[in-house]
C-alpha cells in the first residue's frame, strides 16, 4: 500500500477498501498533508486596493434581514475574487505554492447568516443528549470494510497529533514522514480528545472536534442550519478584503498582536505557545473580522460542504463569473483517488510557516469524509428566509 501527502494536513481514518490491512491494520494509518480585524459586525461596501490577481470586493448593500439568529452573524454576499497567489516567499507563506487555489476567479454569493465561531463542545453536547447520535469515531469499524483485519484491531477511535520525543524530518522521499506525529488512539473521539483519559471538563468554550462529515453534517440538520460552501466560506472570511492573506490583512501580527491560533516554535516536537495556546483556543479569544467572524483562521480546520477536486477553480473560472458555486459533482484527489474526500478550510493550530500554510484565507484544504481528528471542526450557516430578504 502506497500512501502520499496530500493538500491538507488532514489523516485518513481508515485505509481504502482495496488496501491491505493485515500490513496495516488499523493503529498506523495514512496522514495526508497537514494543517479577525477591528471592525467588528461592520459591513464593507468597498475595500483596499486589491493585490495583484485580485479584483475589488463588491459587497451587497441591503439591510440585514431581519434579527439575528441567536450566536450568528449577517455575511452580505456579492461578488469577489476567490483563490490564493502563490504564497512562497512572502513572509509566514510557507514552502507550498497552493496550485490548488488558482485561477483567481470571480464569485457571486447570496447573503447567509454564518456561526460567529466554530461549533464547541457544549452546542455539540446539546445535540448529543438531544438526539442520542453517535460519531463516526465513537463506532466500531466494521469487519467487512476491512476483511483480513484481525477483530481485536477494530476497535473505535480517532486521529490524534502526538509530537515526536526529538525532530524529524518535515519531508522525505517516502511521501509518508508525517506518519511520525499522527497516531489512531483508541477511545479518542469528541468527548475524550486526547484518548480515554482525557475529558471535557473545563473545555465547554472550545470546538468540538473528531468529527466526520456526517457528524457535522447531522448536528447542522438539527441546529436548522447547513455546512456552508467553500465559496461562501471564504467569502466570510475576507471580511470585504480583497486578496488579502489573512482573514485581517497582510500582516501575520499587525502591532505585534496575534490574531490567530497557529503553531510557534519548531514542527512538530515544540510550540512555545507565543500566541497563549499549545492546543486549541477556546473561540473567541482572537479578534473578528470585519464580518464578526473569529477564528477564520487557525485553531481547528473547518469543514465545507464541496467535495474536493483540484481542478475545481479551473472550471468554475471557464464561465465568467461563477455564481453560489457549490462545487463539483464528485471527489477527486490524485494523491489517493480512492478517497471520497471534501474540502477543509481555515487551518488549524498546527499551522506554521515550516510545514503548513493554509492560515493563508484563500488556500485550500481537504479530507477523508469518514474522518475526524483532534484539531478539525466545523461552522455552520442558515439561509435568510425569503420574506426577510
Amino acid at each position: 500500500m502506497t500512501r502520499r501527502k496530500g493538500s491538507s494536513d488532514q489523516p485518513s481514518r481508515h485505509p481504502s477498501r482495496g488496501d491491505a490491512p493485515w500490513r496495516w491494520g488499523i493503529w498506523v494509518l495514512p496522514v495526508l498533508l497537514v494543517v479577525a480585524a477591528w471592525l467588528t459586525g461592520r459591513t464593507p461596501t468597498a475595500t483596499q486596493p486589491p493585490s495583484d490577481g485580485f479584483e475589488s470586493t463588491r459587497s451587497a448593500t441591503a439591510a440585514t434581514p431581519g434579527s439575528s439568529p441567536p450566536g450568528m452573524v449577517w455575511i452580505p454576499g456579492g461578488e469577489f475574487s476567490m483563490g490564493c497567489e502563490d504564497p512562497r516567499g512572502k513572509p509566514f507563506g510557507g514552502f507550498d505554492a497552493m496550485r490548488d487555489a488558482r485561477p483567481i476567479h470571480r464569485v457571486r454569493i447570496k447573503g447567509v447568516w454564518m456561526d460567529a465561531h466554530e461549533v464547541t463542545n457544549g452546542a455539540f453536547a446539546a445535540f448529543v443528549e438531544a438526539t442520542g447520535y453517535v460519531t463516526m469515531a465513537e463506532r466500531k469499524p466494521r469487519s467487512e470494510d476491512f476483511p483480513g483485519v484481525p477483530e481485536e484491531n477494530l476497535v473505535a477511535g480517532s486521529i490524534v497529533f502526538t509530537p515526536p520525543a526529538e525532530p524529524v524530518p518535515l519531508r522525505d522521499e517516502s511521501g509518508m514522514a508525517h506518519l511520525r506525529w499522527w497516531a489512531y488512539v483508541p477511545g479518542a473521539c469528541w468527548r475524550h480528545p486526547e484518548g480515554p483519559d482525557s475529558t471535557l471538563e473545563g473545555r465547554g468554550d472550545l470546538p468540538v472536534v473528531h468529527v466526520a462529515y456526517e457528524d457535522a453534517e447531522a448536528y447542522a440538520a438539527w441546529a436548522g442550519k447547513r455546512l456552508p460552501t467553500e465559496a461562501e466560506w471564504e467569502f466570510a472570511a475576507r471580511g470585504g478584503l480583497a486578496g488579502s492573506l489573512y482573514p485581517w490583512g497582510d500582516e501575520f501580527r499587525p502591532n505585534g498582536q496575534w490574531m490567530a491560533n497557529t503553531w510557534q516554535g519548531r514542527f512538530p516536537v515544540e510550540n512555545t505557545a507565543d500566541d497563549g495556546f499549545t492546543g486549541i483556543a477556546p473561540v473567541g479569544r482572537y479578534p473578528a473580522n470585519a464580518y464578526g467572524l473569529h477564528d477564520m483562521s487557525g485553531n481547528v480546520w473547518e469543514w465545507c460542504s464541496d467535495w474536493y477536486r483540484p481542478d475545481t477553480y479551473a472550471r468554475d473560472a471557464e464561465g465568467g463569473v461563477a455564481v453560489d458555486p457549490k462545487g463539483p459533482k464528485d471527489s477527486f484527489d490524485p494523491m489517493e483517488p480512492g478517497q471520497p474526500k471534501r474540502v477543509h478550510r481555515g487551518g488549524s493550530f498546527l499551522c506554521n510557516d515550516q510545514y503548513c500554510s493554509r492560515y493563508i484565507v484563500g488556500t485550500r484544504g481537504k479530507g477523508e469524509v469518514s474522518t475526524g481528528t483532534n484539531h478539525t471542526g466545523f461552522r455552520c450557516v442558515k439561509d435568510a428566509a425569503e420574506s426577510d430578504r
